[in-house]
């Protein structure tokens, strides 16, 4: 799959994937795998059960040619096995309702953060890397933990051209469950407006950083929820539930502003302390220079290292 095929996700943006190619996605950790690449492994060696065939490139460990086929083929292939990848970017989307609030100055916070997931998925397997997509919600779309082949990174691009926001947020529950069940390190990114109780939220990121995972979370904002500029009285109805409230917005302007800056606080703060990244992003920015940001500051911090 190249930058041409993008016309058939309408999330993707050819113009974005070309800007983006010549920026690498990487961990700023360890990761658990042989592959010679952009990442560093914590261990030597690699799993014994084989899983595909790719063509050499440059810098490969020629210990893993497979001779026999080079005999047959004249063809360079290297024999790749399970734990064998640089990196497993496990894409984490958050598709309650709430993400699907959209103000008058972008798309939909779900839209934004679907560009987000789908482009760094093409760009992980374009570079040889795996890709992963687990979704928050109630929507019944298969886990598809990361894998590096053009085939399953068509799945997760349609997966995020089907699925549509719905109910409650699961992400609690979600990010346990999978900090337990990504056995291996990853690059774990979420992408969600984390509306919901802010500790137990904290727990979970902890969770995974204890495992090990390198973290990244995208904080997704309106810029309408962001500023509360409403004039008149309104009722403000809560996407995830039945309860709406009929209010007057200036009464209430100063108080949700606080709590919601708070919590914004809050959760950067804590992500600093977690050393986890943290990205608030708001949906009348450009996905390609959020990305951009995204990529040059990781690489700088590796490169620093």
């Amino acid at each position: 799959m190249n930058a041409t095929d993008s016309h058939v996700h309408s999330f993707l943006d050819p113009q974005v994937l070309a800007q983006l190619a010549h920026l690498p996605l990487v961990s700023r950790f360890a990761m658990e795998g042989s592959v010679s690449g952009h990442h560093k492994s914590p261990h030597r060696g690699s799993s014994v059960e084989f899983a595909e065939y790719r063509t050499y490139v440059p810098g490969d460990d020629l210990r893993r040619l497979d001779w026999r086929v080079l005999g047959r083929t004249d063809r360079y292939y290297m024999k790749e096995f399970e734990a064998d990848t640089n990196l497993r970017c496990c894409l984490i989307l958050d598709a309650s309702a709430s993400m699907n609030f959209a103000g008058k100055t972008g798309p939909s916070k779900f839209a934004f953060a679907r560009q987000l997931a789908g482009t760094l998925a093409y760009l992980a397997v374009q570079q040889g890397d795996a890709a992963g997509l687990y979704c928050v919600g109630e929507n019944s779309t298969p886990e598809l933990p990361p894998r590096r082949n053009p085939a399953h990174l068509q799945e997760i691009l349609n997966a995020l051209q089907t699925l549509e926001p719905h109910g409650p947020t699961t992400i609690l529950r979600t990010l346990h469950d999978l900090a337990e069940k990504i056995r291996r390190r990853a690059l774990v990114i979420v992408f969600s407006d984390f509306f919901c109780e802010l500790e137990p939220l904290l727990g979970c990121l902890q969770h995974l950083r204890f495992q090990k995972h390198d973290l990244a979370v995208f904080h997704l904002l309106d810029r309408m929820e962001m500023e509360f500029k409403f004039d008149r009285p309104l009722r403000f109805e809560d996407l995830e539930s039945p309860f709406s409230l009929v209010t007057e917005p200036a009464m209430v302007r100063d108080e949700y502003l606080r709590a919601f800056d708070a919590h914004r606080a809050r959760l950067r703060q804590a992500c600093l302390e977690f050393n986890a990244d943290y990205r608030e992003v708001v949906t009348d920015q450009e996905p390609g220079k959020v990305l951009a940001d995204f990529l040059t500051e990781r690489a700088h911090q590796v490169g620093a290292h």
